[in-house]
C-alpha cells in the first residue's frame, strides 16, 4: 500500500504501453491500492511527445519494447524535456543486465508485470522524492535569492558609507562661506550647495534603509513555533539518511525579535548542516535560556548542530568571511548575513567544528532589544576662547574642514587622521581641554582612544560623532570621561554648540 507518506492527492500517470489490455491491468492496481490516479495511454513517439507537451504528468510507466519504439526511446525523450519526472519500466521481458542500465540511463525504478504487487508502493514513492527533490530545490532557490539580495545590500551599504563621507563636505563649507561674507550672491551660493548635500544625504539613508530590509519592528516570538516553522520548510529537503530532530523547548520561551530575520538564519544554517551531510546523519535544534549576570541580561542560546563532515581550521577562520564559500554554486553570503542579523541584536555567533565530527552553532541573543543611544544636541554660544582640541577624523578633507571652523570659532585645534596620531600628538603636547573623534576612526577604535587617554590622565569631556547606522553603546566608553554624541551628518553650527556645550558643563 502507498499510504506511508503524506497523501499525494490526484496525480496524472502517463502509461507508454501499446497493450490496451496491459494498460488497464496497470490501471487497476493503482486504483485499488487507494491512489487517486487519472491515466493516459501512448504507444508511439509522436503520441508520447505530444503527450508530454499537454499532459505534464507526475509519473511515466513504460512498457520496454514495443513494435516501433522501445522503452530506452521513451525515457531518453522524458528526459530531454524533464529530469525531474519520475519514469519505472513496467515489463515483462526485463532482465537483471536490462534493469541495471535502464537504472543507469535515469530511469526511478522497474516492475516486472508477472509480479505486479510492489507497483503502487513504487509510484507513490518515485512522486514523493520528485516532490520532495522540488521543493528542495525551491527552498535553495528562495535561499540563493535572499543572498543575492544580501550581496546587493552589502554593496549598497558600503556606497552609502563612502557617498555621505563625500558630501559631508558640503554641509561644512556653506556654514563658513556664510560666516565669512555678506555678498548675497556667495551666500545664496552656499545655500544651493548646502541643499544638494542634504538631497545627497537623504539619498544615502534611502540607501541604507534598503539595506537594512525596511525592517520591520521587534515582536515576540515563541520559539517552538519558530522551530515549527523551520522544521517545515527542511522536511521536504531532508534527503534519505538525514534526520531532523527538536530538542525539547521550555514552555513559554521567547525573544523580542524578527520572526523572517531569525527563520532565515535557522533555514540557512539547516541547509548548510544537511549539505555537510552526504552520508546522512543528524540534524539538531535547540534553545536554552542562558542565566543572567551582572554584565549580561537575560539571553537566548539557539543552537544547530549537524554529524556532518565538519570543517577545519583554515575553512573557520574565513567561515564569516564575506564570498567565502566551499560550495560550487555558492554566494559567500550565507553565514556572513546571519552573523550580521544576530550582531544588528546585539547578540554573536560563535561555531565549533572538528573534521569528521560535526559542526555546532551558536547564536546567543539578548532576550530584550538593546536601548538605543540618545543623541545630544544642546543650545550654546558658538564662539571659543583658545581651549585646545584634539580632533581625530580618518577623513582628509573632513578633518581639514572641521580644524579650519574651529580655528574660526576661537579654538586651537590639534589634528590627527587616526588613533594613534591623536596619542602621539598627547605625549608631545599637554592634554586637550576636549576630545573630537569620529566613531569610524582606524587603528585604534573610538572607545579604545578614550580608554588610553584615561590611562594618560586626560579628564575632560570627549564628543564622538557617530554613524546613526552604526550607533555605540554608552556603557563601553570610560566612565571617568563625560562623553556626547554628536550624530553624522554634521552641520557646523550643530558642531559649535556641541562643542561650547561640552566645555560649558565640564566640572
Amino acid at each position: 500500500m502507498p499510504k506511508n507518506g503524506p497523501d499525494l492527492g490526484p496525480i496524472r500517470v502517463l502509461l507508454v504501453e501499446d497493450s490496451p489490455e496491459d494498460a488497464e491491468l496497470l490501471c487497476d492496481q493503482l486504483l485499488e491500492s487507494g491512489l487517486n490516479a487519472s491515466f493516459e495511454r501512448v504507444e508511439n513517439e509522436q503520441g508520447l511527445r505530444d503527450a508530454l507537451e499537454r499532459y505534464t504528468p507526475d509519473i511515466v510507466l513504460s512498457d520496454l519494447s514495443m513494435p516501433g519504439f522501445s522503452g530506452h526511446d521513451a525515457l531518453a525523450i522524458v528526459r530531454a524535456g524533464s529530469t525531474a519526472t519520475p519514469f519505472i519500466f513496467v515489463s515483462g521481458t526485463m532482465g537483471e543486465e536490462t534493469a541495471v542500465a535502464a537504472l543507469r540511463e535515469g530511469a526511478n525504478d522497474y516492475i516486472i508485470k508477472h509480479n505486479p504487487r510492489r507497483l503502487p508502493s513504487a509510484v507513490a514513492r518515485a512522486i514523493r522524492e520528485s516532490r520532495n527533490e522540488a521543493e528542495r530545490q525551491r527552498v535553495e532557490g528562495e535561499l540563493m535569492r535572499a543572498q543575492r539580495l544580501e550581496s546587493m545590500a552589502l554593496l549598497a551599504a558600503g556606497l552609502s558609507h563612502d557617498l555621505r563621507n563625500i558630501l559631508q563636505p558640503l554641509l561644512i563649507v556653506p556654514d563658513l562661506l556664510n560666516g565669512r561674507t555678506d555678498d548675497p550672491q556667495l551666500r545664496q551660493l552656499a545655500n544651493v550647495i548646502s541643499e544638494c548635500g542634504r538631497r545627497g544625504h537623504e539619498m544615502a539613508e534611502s540607501m541604507l534603509s534598503f539595506v537594512r530590509g525596511s525592517r520591520k519592528s521587534s515582536e515576540r516570538i515563541s520559539i517552538e513555533h519558530l522551530f515549527q516553522a523551520v522544521q517545515m520548510l527542511l522536511t521536504s529537503s531532508l534527503p534519505r539518511g538525514v534526520t531532523l530532530k527538536l530538542e525539547p523547548v521550555a514552555p513559554g520561551l521567547a525573544i523580542e525579535a524578527n520572526f523572517t530575520e531569525l527563520q532565515q538564519c535557522l533555514l540557512n544554517l539547516g541547509l548548510n548542516a544537511i549539505q555537510a551531510m552526504p552520508r546522512g546523519g543528524e540534524l539538531v535544534f535547540g534553545a536554552r535560556e542562558l542565566a543572567a549576570d551582572e554584565v549580561n541580561g537575560a539571553r537566548l542560546q539557539l543552537s544547530v548542530s549537524d554529524t556532518g563532515i565538519g570543517m577545519d581550521e583554515k575553512t573557520l577562520a574565513r567561515l564569516f568571511t564575506p564570498f567565502f564559500t566551499t560550495k560550487a554554486d555558492g554566494t559567500g553570503l550565507g553565514l556572513s548575513s546571519c552573523k550580521r542579523i544576530v550582531e544588528n541584536y546585539g547578540g554573536k555567533m560563535l561555531v565549533e567544528s572538528h573534521p569528521g565530527h560535526g559542526t555546532r552553532f551558536d547564536l546567543v541573543l539578548p532576550m530584550k532589544g538593546a536601548a538605543p543611544v540618545v543623541v545630544e544636541e544642546s543650545v550654546a554660544s558658538p564662539s571659543g576662547s583658545g581651549q585646545r582640541l584634539l580632533v581625530i577624523d580618518g577623513e582628509a578633507t573632513q578633518l581639514s574642514l572641521l580644524g579650519n571652523a574651529l580655528s574660526s570659532q576661537g579654538y586651537q585645534p590639534t589634528l590627527a587622521a587616526d588613533g594613534a596620531a591623536a596619542l602621539r600628538h598627547v605625549r608631545k603636547d599637554a592634554l586637550p581641554d576636549l576630545v573630537i573623534v569620529d566613531s569610524d576612526i582606524i587603528l585604534l577604535s573610538a572607545v579604545s582612544l578614550l580608554f588610553s587617554l584615561c590611562e594618560q590622565g586626560y579628564r575632560g569631556p570627549a564628543i564622538v560623532m557617530e554613524d546613526p547606522a552604526a550607533p555605540l553603546e554608552r556603557e563601553h566608553f570610560p566612565d571617568e570621561i563625560a562623553v556626547h554624541i554628536l550624530s553624522k551628518p554634521l552641520e557646523m553650527h550643530r558642531v559649535f554648540r556641541a562643542v561650547a556645550h561640552a566645555l560649558e558643563v565640564v566640572p
